[in-house]
């Protein structure tokens, strides 16, 4: 997102990042090491397809890892950010807060 101004600009919004789904998912993830798959599906109110359809996404940009494995013989997704994730919402969060703070009082 540019400004009219030339040589002006103002931050870029990560889009990945900025789509409610995905920024409710980034932000639980965010502050946990680890989160269980039905647990985060409950949590954000998500349908089974919906978060799948998601994470897909974030996972296709390095953002989210995607464990599968099986606890006992119920099988058993984790889901994590990755560093690239846990940077790039870092970042998310420090654009926001400069457009809003730089909104007219």
């Amino acid at each position: 997102m540019t400004s009219s101004s030339e040589g002006d600009s103002e931050p870029e919004i990560d889009k990945l990042i900025h789509e409610p789904a995905r920024l409710k998912i980034m932000t639980q993830l965010y502050v946990v090491e680890s989160a269980d798959y039905v647990f985060l599906m409950g949590l954000l109110g998500l349908t089974w397809g919906n978060l799948s359809s998601h994470l897909s996404k974030l996972e296709t940009a390095g953002y989210v890892e995607v464990d599968k494995g099986y606890e006992g013989k119920k099988p058993r997704t984790v889901l994590r950010l990755t560093e690239k994730g846990r940077d790039a919402f870092r970042e998310y969060r420090a654009v926001m807060k400069r457009i809003i703070n730089d909104l007219p009082k």
